[in-house]
């Protein structure tokens, strides 16, 4: 047989696209050309096939040889048609079977023995195939990540040898199982942070509806310290959102680890980082760190450090849970449902107030400048941290501990759980049709809120975050409907905006 078919795929955003490797043997002088829009390492893959061809004993074919990559417009990057090419040239030249292809997908860069080396976004390509109903064949380093799919069936293989044996019937493999059943996320712990009762407070109301938190505050009064302790007091992620989560960091340069299977992202760039670093980017469009932190975290410490076009770019995400990415190649759609924490100083030195503070006002004014208005108008609790008091910080029997994660995180879930049976989505996620039932207020509650919007001078936008602020605090009192105590305490976390 002079040619054979492979499928493959290929990687667009968070999809694996299907590809099929055409394999063609013809006369002529011996060479080998690969057609289809591929990318260079593409193209430097004839190389290493026919290394590893040789290398595991096999006779390359001395013809002219030409492989197409089908559909030829969609772009193919990386090393992951490697094994899909090298088993189409054995195929065309009838060393293996061909039709022991039919029903297989392949994945996997080779090396030049013909190892087979781990390659980006396992997660997806297992999912389209299960959704084909066809099996897959990954390397073994990927193996971990495809057993995840409980939908689909996959092989792993080391080397092209053990993946021509199993075509051929001689050597089996079997198909992949997972072994995460008991594996439970590791977060720090609530317990850890002394003092701050009001900054735990409106961490518990952010973590129960989903909302994003600014803290404010002098240095080293534990806003980091208690912004990392947010994804150890979320809900569980459910399956879909585990799968969703993981999917994006099996596409992204860092790759993904079977051993954050199922534990929240907490995501924190650098105020150096660039827009294209937050949003994603590349020839090929790659996730960025919104989107790395789907389901969970992002938090951006001294947030008027970041440059203002940089958090601009935050403003589209935080109302969609979405974000497009456009490049030449393609377009690419990432979800980027997370849930934003920042923190930053009262003024540039962090210590407006004291003594040792010596900001000028105009230095104060350009300082708090840094963040726009619609950015803080998108913001739903806004939380002073004073500095803790000393004496806390010395361990006493007399003093009961703080309450650790675990407490906190059963009194969310149990918030979480009514507002899902109530509408189906976190409290955050209330379209505005939805307010008017959802957090309906009596007349009395109605003039304190419409007090506070003048006397503050907030938006219509800040209007309906106060009010799902206020929705949430209700269910975490377990109260059918918003009291006048829920709803100041919500507009207290908006008093903030007065001095920012």
């Amino acid at each position: 047989m002079s040619i054979a078919k492979v499928h493959s795929r290929a990687l667009t955003g968070i999809h694996a696209q299907p590809v099929t490797v055409e394999v063609h043997l013809s006369n002529g002088l011996p060479s080998l050309s690969i057609v289809g829009m591929a990318e260079t390492a593409v193209k430097e893959s004839k190389d290493r096939v026919r290394s590893a061809i040789i290398n595991a004993r096999f006779q390359f074919p001395q013809q002219r040889i030409t492989i197409n990559l089908a559909p030829a417009d969609l772009p193919k990057e990386g090393g992951r048609f490697d094994l899909p090419i090298a088993l189409g040239i054995l195929a065309a030249s009838g060393q293996i079977p061909a039709e022991s292809l039919n029903n297989m997908e392949f994945i996997g860069e080779l090396g030049l023995s013909g190892e087979l080396r781990p390659v980006r976004g396992v997660l997806p390509t297992v999912l389209a195939c299960a959704e084909a109903q066809r099996r897959l064949l990954v390397p073994q380093d990927n193996a971990k990540e495809a057993a995840l799919c409980e939908q689909g069936e996959s092989y792993a293989a080391r080397h092209l040898l053990e993946v021509c044996a199993h075509l051929h019937q001689q050597q089996r493999l079997g198909l992949l199982e997972s072994q995460l059943q008991d594996l439970t996320p590791q977060y720090p712990d609530l317990s850890d942070v002394r003092g701050q009762a009001s900054a735990r407070r409106a961490l518990e109301i952010a973590a129960a509806g989903g909302h994003s938190l600014l803290f404010s505050g002098p240095p080293g009064t534990g806003k980091t310290m208690l912004a990392s302790r947010l994804p150890g007091i979320l809900p569980p992620m459910s399956e879909l959102e585990a799968i969703e989560t993981a999917t994006l960091h099996s596409i992204s340069s860092q790759g993904f680890s079977v051993e954050t299977w199922r534990q929240r992202p907490f995501r924190s760039p650098h105020h150096t980082a660039s827009a294209v670093a937050l949003v994603g980017g590349g020839s090929q469009p790659k996730p960025g760190e919104i989107s790395l932190a789907h389901n969970g975290v992002l938090f951006l410490d001294e947030l008027p450090e970041f440059d203002r076009k940089v958090l601009e770019v935050l403003r589209e995400p935080i109302e969609s849970g979405r974000i497009m990415v456009s490049r030449a190649a393609q377009q690419a759609e990432f979800p980027s449902r997370f849930q934003l924490v920042a923190a930053m100083n009262p003024c540039p030195c962090g210590y407006l107030g004291q003594a040792r503070c010596h900001c000028t006002a105009d230095q104060i004014r350009r300082y708090r400048a840094k963040i726009s208005g619609p950015l803080l108008d998108r913001i739903d609790l806004l939380m002073e941290v004073p500095a803790v008091d000393k004496k806390l910080l010395r361990p006493s029997t007399d003093e009961p501990l703080p309450e650790s994660s675990a407490v906190v995180r059963q009194r969310v879930i149990k918030a979480r759980d009514r507002q899902l049976q109530r509408s189906g989505k976190p409290n955050v996620n209330l379209q505005h049709r939805e307010l008017e039932s959802v957090c309906a207020l009596s007349d009395q509650n109605f003039h304190l809120l419409e007090q506070a919007i003048n006397k503050l001078g907030l938006s219509a936008r800040a209007y309906h975050r106060i009010l799902r602020v206020a929705r949430t605090i209700a269910d975490l009192s377990d109260s059918e409907s918003i009291q006048t105590s829920h709803l100041s305490e919500a507009i207290g976390y908006r008093r903030l905006d007065t001095s920012l």
